[in-house]
C-alpha cells in the first residue's frame, strides 16, 4: 500500500511495506497492511456522512477512526475524552455530527448520546453499529476539502471549531519533513493526546505520511518514554516542556534513560516555551539538544528549527517551507527591523492555515487581516529569522511605566534561577505603572529564596523595568493537558 494513503494526503506517496508497522500503541500493533484493511472498513462505515466525532482516547482505536473517516472524505472531530458537560454539548450542537465513533468498552457521554455510535472493536477487527448512510468511499481530490475540525480551548468564550482543510494538513507535515529531515525510515515516540493537532496531526498523521512507525506510549511516564526508544528503536520524540523536565529528572538518577535519550535522531518540543535550563540539563545528560517549534491549531505549524541547524535555545526557530511570518505593531503596521528586540504580533499566511471557525463567520473575520491570520502571539525575530515569542498580546503583553512587556521572557529569565522550578508572570492593574509585573514561582525542593532576589535576578538578566513588582510562591501551577498554564486560574 501506499505510505500517503488514508486520507492524510493527496497524490503519489512512497511505498511502505506492508509488514511494517504503522502504529504501535501498549496493547495492540498494527502493520500497514492491517491499518488499511481496518481503516477501509470504517471508511465504508461512514461513508456519505458529512461530520464524525471520535472520542480521542489514547488508544489505536482513534488512529483508526480517523485514517478511516479521512479515506472516505468525511471531516473529523476529535473530541477530548475529559471534555465537560457544557462543552460537549456545544460541540455537538455546533458541528452537528451525524456519527460519533468509539473504541470498545467506551460509553458516549451523556450530551453526545443521542448520535448514532459506531464501534471500532480490534478485538474482531469489526467495525459495529454502521448507522449509515452508506456509499462508496472515495478519496477526495479538493484539497480545500475539511479534514479535521479541532476545538480550541475555549479561554475568552465558547470553544471554536478550527475547520482544518487537507491541504493544510499535508503541506505542513511535508514542511516540518523538509525541516527536520522526516524520512520513512524514522520512528516516532510520544505520549501526547490525540485530540490535538499535536498528538494527532503531528505525532500520529506525520509518521503515516512518511511511510515511517509512530508508537504512542498511552499514559506519559519517563519509564515508558525509555522502554519505548529501546525496544522500537525511535529515532523522534515528540513532547511538552513539562514531559522534558520530567525526562531530565529521571535522567539524571537514571543512566539508560539517558543512553536511550541520546540514541535518538531528535528531540522536539512544542506547546509552551522549554526553559534555557532544562536545555542544558537534557544536553548534559544525553548530548542532545532539544529543537523547539510554534504553531497554533488554526495554523498548524508555522516555525521550527531546522535539524541541520541545531538546537537554538529561547527560540521556535524560522518560518517553515511555504509559510510567510511577519511581525506587526499596534497600528497593523509590518516590522522591518530584525533587532531580536522589537516586539511585535505575529502574524501568518499560507497554504498551514484553517478556512475558518465552523459556523462562525464572525469570529474568522476577526481573526483575518486580508490573508494574514493574526495569531495574538507577541514575538521578537532576530537577524537569521529566528522567532523568540514573549506572550500572548491578551493575556501575556505587559504595558507597564510606558514599556511593553512579554511576559514569556521574564518568565525565561525566572526559570534560569538555581532556585526555581516553575514560574508563570501576568500583569496587574497598578495606579502609577498602568500595570505590573507579578511573578508567580514554584520553588525547586529545599531551596530558599526570597522575593526580592529573585525581582534582582530579573532586573539583572533583562532590564530594570521588567523586573517583578510581586512575587507569589506556589506549590505547583495550573497546567492543561499539553503543559502551557493557565493564568486565567492565577488571581
Amino acid at each position: 500500500m501506499r505510505a500517503r494513503e488514508h486520507g492524510i494526503a493527496i497524490g503519489d506517496g512512497t511505498p511502505a511495506p506492508g509488514d511494517r508497522a504503522a502504529l504501535i500503541f501498549p496493547r495492540r500493533t498494527l502493520s500497514y497492511a492491517e491499518l488499511d484493511a481496518v481503516s477501509a472498513r470504517v471508511a465504508t462505515a461512514v461513508a456519505g456522512h458529512a461530520r464524525v466525532a471520535v472520542i480521542a482516547e489514547s488508544r489505536i482505536e482513534t488512529c483508526v477512526a480517523v485514517v478511516g473517516a479521512l479515506r472516505a472524505g468525511v471531516a473529523v472531530i476529535p473530541v477530548n475524552p475529559r471534555s465537560g458537560t457544557r462543552e460537549l454539548a456545544h460541540v455537538a450542537h455546533n458541528a452537528a455530527p451525524t456519527a460519533l465513533l468509539l473504541a470498545t468498552g467506551t460509553v458516549a457521554p451523556e450530551p453526545l448520546a443521542d448520535i448514532p455510535v459506531i464501534t471500532v472493536d480490534l478485538q474482531t477487527d469489526a467495525i459495529n453499529g454502521d448507522p449509515g448512510p452508506r456509499a462508496t468511499p472515495t478519496e477526495p481530490v479538493d484539497p480545500e476539502a475539511p479534514a479535521l475540525i479541532v476545538y480550541t480551548s475555549g479561554t475568552t468564550g465558547p470553544p471554536k471549531g478550527a475547520v482544518l482543510p487537507r491541504r493544510a494538513i499535508t503541506s505542513n507535515l511535508d514542511a516540518l519533513a523538509s525541516a527536520w529531515e522526516w524520512t520513512q525510515t524514522d520512528v516516532v515516540v510520544h505520549g501526547l493526546p490525540l485530540f490535538h493537532v499535536h498528538g494527532l496531526v503531528v505525532g500520529i498523521l506525520g509518521p503515516l505520511r512518511r511511510g515511517g512507525t509512530a508508537v504512542h506510549i498511552g499514559r506519559f511516564s519517563p519509564e515508558a518514554i525509555g522502554a519505548a526508544l529501546a525496544q522500537h528503536g525511535a529515532t523522534m520524540v515528540f513532547g511538552v516542556p513539562t514531559m522534558y523536565r520530567r525526562l531530565a529528572d529521571a535522567a539524571e538518577v537514571d543512566s539508560e534513560l539517558a543512553t536511550a535519550l541520546a540514541g535518538a535522531r531528535l528531540l522536539i518540543s512544542g506547546s509552551a516555551p522549554l526553559p534555557r535550563v532544562e536545555h542544558d540539563r537534557l544536553h548534559a545528560l544525553t548530548g542532545r539538544g532539544v529543537l523547539e517549534r510554534y504553531g497554533m491549531t488554526e495554523t498548524l505549524m508555522n516555525t521550527a528549527v531546522r535539524a541541520d541547524s541545531g538546537p537554538a535555545p529561547g527560540t521556535v526557530g524560522p518560518a517553515v517551507a511555504g509559510v510567510d511570518v511577519q511581525l506587526v505593531d499596534d497600528d497593523g503596521e509590518a516590522i522591518g527591523s530584525s533587532d531580536g528586540e522589537t516586539i511585535g504580533e505575529i502574524e501568518v499566511r499560507g497554504p498551514n492555515l484553517f478556512t475558518g471557525y465552523l459556523n462562525r463567520a464572525d469570529a474568522t473575520a476577526a481573526a483575518m487581516r486580508g490573508d494574514w491570520f493574526a495569531t495574538g502571539d507577541m514575538a521578537t525575530r532576530d537577524a537569521r529569522g529566528y522567532i523568540r515569542i514573549v506572550g500572548r498580546r491578551a493575556t501575556d503583553l505587559i504595558k507597564s511605566g510606558g514599556y511593553k512587556i512579554g511576559a514569556g521572557e521574564v518568565e525565561a529569565a525566572l526559570r534560569e534561577h538555581p532556585s526555581v522550578h516553575d514560574a508563570a508572570v501576568t500583569g496587574e492593574p497598578d495606579a502609577d505603572l498602568g500595570e505590573r509585573v507579578v511573578a508567580w514561582v514554584v520553588l525547586r525542593t529545599g531551596a530558599e529564596v526570597s522575593a526580592g532576589q529573585l525581582a534582582d535576578h530579573v532586573a539583572a538578566e533583562l532590564a530594570p523595568h521588567k523586573r517583578p513588582r510581586a512575587v507569589r510562591f506556589l506549590d505547583t501551577l495550573p497546567r492543561n493537558e499539553l503543559g502551557k498554564v493557565q493564568k486565567q486560574r492565577l488571581g
